[in-house]
């Protein structure tokens, strides 16, 4: 059984407070060079830090690939989650939510459905007056078996395919600026798009406060761009982070099965050929 994909403030307080829930366990997924002394000065009571520069490929040339399976097994292990925890993760960017939706993807990815967002993330649950500390939890390292979901992941290959074939609306996270671009420099990962691809910022699905917005607001944004949610559908962005958004809004929806290419458009400039990326030149 899968968890619903949001739990608001005012639940995980009462989770936490209750103690009720032996098997929940709460993860700061924050990026960013500063995130762990953010940690370690303030998050929410019995929290571990997931550092997603640990929890990656390191030894793709690509920016945030996801780690091999016995490579998340280990790490979510540490972090003293098994197969029966919930995992609540969110994170501190003022926008609410920036990094939680990758790392909630990465559970769905490896076998894991019990996991759930904090909607509207650290910036919101301090709007409320919940407890934040700087005391770091110990705790037991756990056996976490992983089981892949291979459909919520596509390849540079299979994208590479959908050029041909079109069995996939290809859905771009980024902002419009950095979707459309203009001529690229040598060197230089710049503004563009893989040709075929739909542009659906993946702010555009936060309200101003932070929070996701309600389920009518965010099928009229897919409806908007002509985006069929009943047809399979792939997200990018630029390293495979902020493409979670559209898995998360989707999924919200009903849609369980958006997937996610990992590369992204970094991977997609470094590989493709000249004529599979579109830039827009400015005039």
């Amino acid at each position: 059984m899968g968890s619903r994909a949001l739990v608001s403030a005012g639940w995980l307080s009462g989770a936490l407070k209750a103690k009720k829930t032996p098997s929940l366990r709460v993860l700061d997924s924050t990026g960013g060079k500063d995130a762990k002394k953010t940690f370690s000065e303030r998050h929410i009571p019995g929290a571990s830090f997931f550092d997603l520069e640990e929890c990656k490929d390191k030894a793709s040339p690509y920016e945030m690939m996801l780690p091999s399976k016995s490579q998340f097994s280990e790490y979510v292990g540490s972090l003293g989650i098994n197969n029966q925890s919930h995992v609540v993760v969110y994170d501190c960017d003022n926008k609410g939510m920036l990094y939680s939706p990758r790392v909630w993807w990465m559970f769905r990815v490896f076998g894991h459905n019990n996991v759930s967002i904090l909607d509207g993330g650290l910036v919101n649950w301090v709007k409320q007056n919940l407890p934040v500390t700087s005391e770091i939890a110990h705790v037991r390292r756990e056996k976490f078996n992983v089981t892949l979901n291979p459909p919520l992941l596509k390849t540079f290959e299979e994208v590479q395919a959908n050029l041909v074939n079109n069995k996939f609306q290809l859905v771009d996270a980024r902002s419009e600026g950095r979707f459309r671009g203009p001529e690229p420099k040598p060197g230089e990962v710049e503004p563009g798009h893989i040709p075929g691809s739909v542009n659906l910022p993946f702010s555009s699905f936060l309200t101003n406060e932070g929070f996701e917005r309600p389920a009518h607001e965010i099928r009229s944004l897919f409806e908007e761009k002509g985006i069929d949610l009943k047809k399979p559908m792939i997200a990018t962005c630029r390293r495979g982070v902020t493409a979670c958004h559209l898995a998360l809004a989707s999924f919200i929806l009903g849609k369980e099965d958006t997937a996610v290419y990992d590369g992204s458009w970094y991977e997609w400039f470094h590989r493709a050929k000249a004529e599979h990326k579109v830039f827009e030149r400015k005039n």
